[in-house]
């Protein structure tokens, strides 16, 4: 029987990095940006303890004031609105407009999750826990912020039902209940569950 040929990190590396600039390679569709679209799929998949400048810096690894510039020309063009915080009136959330929302239906992005489609779900478990180990690994080797969902977060608990016979949901680090919607959003407080 014919051994399969190694494939090598590199190649790897590499594939991934050429899916990356296919996927972007669109450019400036609607007059967006890949930066600016980027922010727009991270805000629109972001809970609402991670919709800041400073989680979207984060997950975009990039500077607080490079992110800043793109969510003030955001902003600005009525793709996104600030909003005070409640708890704490210095942060800002930031939440798609219905402009945005109506445009995200023509995100260039869509032709890689169209792709991802017609591999089997077998492939597609494989390959996302290969590219979950490989995000880690580097993420842990650059000392940066790990972003993850409910689920899966050391902090999430779950305790039965409520009243309304709506599952009970609470993030533990932040002491909040959390919505049915919300555990399948971005946060930037994930810390994978052991």
């Amino acid at each position: 029987m014919p051994r399969t040929p190694k494939v090598s990190e590199r190649a790897v590396a590499e594939l991934i990095a050429q899916l990356g600039r296919t996927a972007h390679g669109e450019g400036c569709v609607d007059g967006l940006t890949p930066v600016r679209w980027t922010a727009l799929r991270y805000f629109s998949r972001a809970n609402r303890f991670s919709r800041t400048v400073s989680a979207f810096a984060e997950f975009h690894a990039t500077t607080r004031g490079t992110a800043s510039q793109t969510v003030k020309s955001l902003v600005r063009n009525g793709y996104l609105t600030r909003e005070r915080s409640d708890q704490d009136r210095r942060s800002v959330r930031l939440d798609l407009t219905e402009k945005s929302v109506a445009l995200m239906s023509h995100d260039p992005f869509e032709g890689l999750v169209i792709a991802a489609a017609e591999l089997s779900n077998t492939a597609r478990r494989a390959i996302s826990r290969g590219l979950e180990q490989m995000l880690r690994a580097l993420v842990e080797r650059h000392g940066k912020q790990a972003f993850g969902m409910c689920p899966s977060c050391k902090y999430f608990r779950t305790g039965g039902c409520l009243a309304s016979n709506a599952p009970d949901y609470r993030c533990a680090l932040l002491g909040e209940p959390l919505t049915q919607a919300e555990i399948d959003k971005l946060c930037v407080s994930f810390l994978p569950a052991v």
